[in-house]
């Protein structure tokens, strides 16, 4: 019985510990993402490429492209704001667990098994400015599917930073219906090179 209780306890205290942790991952993620309106103009995007992808009309359509172009380019500089923000935070605090679950102090316990939040939001934001240089996509219709790809990695590697890797990837089956690996295998050559080599996968 006296095993039983210890158990428990040593349960509540590991789940207690994990539960402050992810508030201040969250808490610190938040404050820095509330100076901007990122959020904002990824769902505008979203839905606008949804709309463009879905007009029968070739004109309204190239219209709704158009349209794109100004949220496209205030998230990349935003992103970019963000990224350079982000630099500034303690490197203890900016470490992110490899393991598939959370785990409390897992980042200091485990360091080889960690990546640094402030490369992968450089990273990312490296990633979406080069996708929305409509120069680099042959054309519109591929540009929404590279920078879409991009941005749910962003969201992931949020997710992931704020929670653990299982969770982001759940989430973003749940609402995406793609697969962590599908969301690698669609950004940009660069993005997925300099991803892997932070994540620690080929």
């Amino acid at each position: 019985m006296d095993l039983l209780f210890l158990a428990l306890l040593v349960a509540l205290a590991t789940w207690s510990i994990k539960n402050r942790e992810q508030r201040q991952r969250i808490a610190l993620l938040g404050s820095h993402l509330g100076k901007y309106q990122i959020e904002k103009h990824m769902e505008t995007l979203t839905q606008g490429y949804s709309r463009a992808l879905g007009e029968a009309d070739p004109e309204r359509r190239e219209q709704i492209w158009k349209l794109q172009r100004l949220t496209e380019q205030a998230l990349a500089s935003q992103l970019q704001r963000l990224a350079a923000d982000f630099a500034r935070v303690n490197a203890d605090d900016a470490r992110v667990s490899k393991l598939p679950v959370a785990l409390p102090y897992a980042a200091k316990l485990f360091p080889a098994a960690t990546f640094d939040m402030r490369e992968a939001l450089a990273i990312h934001a490296r990633g979406i400015g080069a996708a929305t240089q409509v120069d680099s996509h042959a054309s519109p219709k591929d540009m929404a599917f590279t920078v879409s790809a991009e941005l749910f990695l962003l969201q992931h590697t949020c997710h992931w930073f704020c929670k653990s890797r299982t969770v982001a990837s759940a989430r973003m089956l749940a609402r995406h219906r793609t697969s962590h690996q599908q969301l690698i295998e669609s950004v940009s050559a660069p993005t997925r090179a300099a991803y892997c080599k932070l994540i620690g996968e080929a």
